[in-house]
């Protein structure tokens, strides 16, 4: 794909020994032909496993044809869109995985969707059939007469945990604990059911090829309306080998004492847990550790003590909350090799304190939903650099596009701008959404992420925010992610958001949200730590404590919804 000499792409010059300047995103026909490779290979080996109960890749394989055979048997065919809206589960890799070798386009959903949220979701991408948790089908419920969902398929939190266990926690679950609401769903079918009678059918294998849709991955919303991202077997497949090659040049030089074991704390609908633990998870033969609940940091530390792991995807809020739990600190943390941080600005505090701890460094990368999701990711050598996100990928390539159109020199600021064969076909039914963040120049077929960047001599990038988050105070910029970055390192700070608000005199002003780790800090020592650490026009105006901070159910703050409350309350007063 790039043939530009390498002087021309500085960061080549920092790869870690053995990765490729290029991967070949056509490594397979479809995601099915990697799947059934695997399947092959490491039928032996248990792929998932979940609240004490794992499944291999030969039981994987049986399940997933089984469930593709039933979606065949009820009239959906190629391109039919299916939703599946569960938390980490063992039936969220066999309906994923499923539907995939049926031909269909999964459309990923949080579980925690209001039923407004939802029915948006449905509407907008035209799903004919759902796999949900029981737990959350009186939501479903509210809306289903509103979508074009023509089969509900429901599976309880117990289903393939095996007898008695699974009658044990579904009892448990619905009755005991009464965590399923009330729901009358005429028509519906069970997940085990429909996985009994697709062992029964005959399971045609369907002709898919890269270019087919996989996948319509909703961006997270956190910067305005949820938008479909079109995203091919191609798209993942690219993604998937560029994955490949830059962990395992970690992995080469440090093996993994017995199979290869990942932590899947991070949702299997969010794209990056998508691509890591539950595509990257497959090709390599690797067992993933399904954490269904990560909120549940004593929960999930007591998981973490019963395995050896060895590569630890998350977010810096996730990282965090374990650090932060005195009980981390006798986790088992001899064979974790990678750790990897993404989905929002990695903190130093954060970090630091990780590598302290564990041994291992906590390193960042970068991605979004359109870009399946990776375009960058620091070495995992020693030689990465915090504060960045790191180098852009194999057969990847990224610039900085200035306000006034043109390519940014190094130390320039301005929109980070990628293109290679895991940018996304474009929004689904809005062209006029597409057409804002895709152009082509001589060089190809660019996509705007909205980040803003800098790229230094070395080809390292570093974002410096979102352009919606930027404030300007006075005329200066003022940049949350700094804010953030500076105050989590306050003593007796936990966590922290910032957000611009309006201002008579300067335009907007900061506002700081803190949530105290010490019940006794004060206003007036957040407000020291700001005037020792911040130029002036940088400090908060306004500070408020807060118990907790609004977050998307994989941890990532949300400063729009801070912003929307903010701005209600102003137009109130008013």
């Amino acid at each position: 794909m790039i043939s530009t000499p390498e002087n021309t792409f500085p960061w080549l010059r920092h790869y870690p020994e053995g990765i490729p300047a290029e991967i070949n995103p056509d490594a397979y026909t479809s995601l099915l032909e990697m799947m059934e490779n695997s399947f092959r290979q490491y039928a032996d080996q248990p792929a998932y496993t979940n609240m004490g109960k794992a499944i291999t890749f030969e039981k994987l394989d049986q399940l997933t044809q089984d469930f593709a055979a039933y979606l065949q048997s009820i009239g959906l065919s190629k391109g039919d869109r299916i939703a599946i809206q569960m938390p980490n589960l063992l039936q969220y890799p066999v309906a994923m995985l499923g539907a995939l070798r049926a031909g269909l386009v999964i459309v990923n959903t949080n579980p925690l969707y209001t039923p407004r949220e939802m029915q948006h979701q449905f509407r907008d991408s035209g799903v004919k059939a759902i796999v949900i948790l029981a737990n959350f089908a009186s939501n479903l419920q509210k809306v289903l007469a509103e979508t074009q969902i023509q089969h509900v398929i429901i599976t309880e939190i117990g289903d393939l945990l095996g007898f008695p266990k699974k009658l044990i926690v579904n009892t448990v679950v619905r009755y005991i604990k009464k965590m399923v609401p009330s729901y009358q769903i005429a028509g519906m079918t069970s997940f085990t059911n429909a996985l009994e009678l697709g062992s029964q059918l005959t399971y045609h294998r369907p002709n898919i090829s890269g270019l087919d849709i996989a996948f319509v991955q909703y961006t997270g919303g956190t910067t305005g309306i949820s938008k479909g991202a079109l995203l091919t077997h191609r798209n993942l497949i690219a993604n998937v080998e560029g994955i490949t090659e830059w962990l395992h040049s970690k992995l080469r030089i440090s093996p993994p004492t017995g199979q290869l074991t990942m932590v899947g704390a991070l949702p299997l609908y969010h794209v990056f847990a998508l691509t890591i633990n539950g595509l990257c998870g497959v090709k390599w033969g690797a067992l993933n550790l399904l954490i269904t609940n990560p909120k549940d940091i004593p929960g999930f530390i007591k998981e973490l003590k019963k395995h050896r792991f060895h590569i630890f995807p998350g977010l810096n809020t996730l990282f965090n909350g374990l650090l932060n739990n005195e009980d981390f600190t006798k986790v088992n943390f001899r064979e974790l090799k990678i750790t990897i941080a993404g989905g929002m600005a990695l903190q130093k505090v954060v970090a630091d304190r990780w590598q302290r701890l564990t041994g291992c460094p906590l390193v960042e990368g970068y991605g979004l939903s359109e870009t399946s999701p990776v375009l960058s990711v620091n070495p995992l050598d020693g030689k990465h650099r915090q504060g960045t996100i790191g180098l852009p990928f194999p057969s990847t390539e990224m610039r900085i596009l200035k306000d006034d159109d043109t390519w940014a020199t190094p130390g320039e600021r301005g929109e980070i701008c990628a293109r290679g064969p895991q940018i996304m076909l474009g929004y689904y039914n809005r062209p006029d959404e597409t057409a804002k963040v895709i152009f082509e120049d001589s060089s190809g077929r660019w996509f705007k992420t909205g980040d803003i960047g800098i790229e230094d001599e070395d080809g390292f990038f570093k974002i410096v925010d979102r352009k919606k988050d930027m404030i300007l105070v006075s005329g200066f910029n003022v940049y949350p992610n700094e804010i953030e970055d500076v105050m989590s390192r306050c003593p007796g700070v936990l966590e922290v958001a910032c957000i611009g608000i309006p201002d008579e005199r300067s335009g907007e002003a900061v506002k700081l949200y803190v949530v105290r780790k010490d019940p006794a800090l004060t206003e007036e020592d957040v407000k020291s730590y700001c005037k020792e650490n911040l130029t002036a026009y940088k400090r908060p105006r306004l500070i408020e404590f807060r118990q907790e901070l609004p977050k998307t159910n994989v941890g990532k703050i949300l400063r729009r919804a801070l912003r929307e409350e903010a701005a209600g309350t102003a137009s109130e007063k008013a």
